[in-house]
């Protein structure tokens, strides 16, 4: 009888220990609190990684596609310059050695030219909306 008594305090010390684990709403709030934060920083750490990573792939990406289009255009001077005639050549230079030397015409030019542009596409879009 006494081992049973023993047997019954025992199961019921038990059964106080995990109704006061259930009872202890604060801390179990904080453990899962903790829990969250510490996945959190795990994510972000995880995610800056990544981002990290991504940023260094679409550097070298970009890197490498300028490369090309140096090269690229490289070769299509070249082939330009090799098949424009003499005379364009000097009379395309002289043009540019004036529009450096003067260079508010070459501004006012290009701002005119601007406008005329700009008014087209703003006649042609109210055209399409009739």
């Amino acid at each position: 009888m006494r081992r049973q008594i023993a047997e019954t305090r025992s199961q019921l010390g038990d059964t106080v220990e995990e109704l006061a684990a259930k009872a202890d709403v604060k801390g179990r709030a904080r453990a899962r609190a903790s829990d969250l934060r510490d996945r959190a920083g795990a994510l972000t750490v995880q995610l800056r990684s990544t981002a990290a990573h991504a940023g260094h792939l679409a550097q070298d990406k970009a890197a490498r596609a300028g490369h090309a289009v140096q090269g690229t255009a490289g070769r299509t001077g070249g082939a330009v310059r090799d098949t424009v005639p003499g005379p364009v050549k000097t009379a395309a230079t002289a043009v540019v050695q004036a529009g450096l030397r003067h260079r508010r015409p070459v501004l006012i030019a290009g701002a005119g030219a601007g406008a005329v542009v700009a008014a087209g596409l703003l006649r042609r879009r109210q055209g399409g909306r009739r």
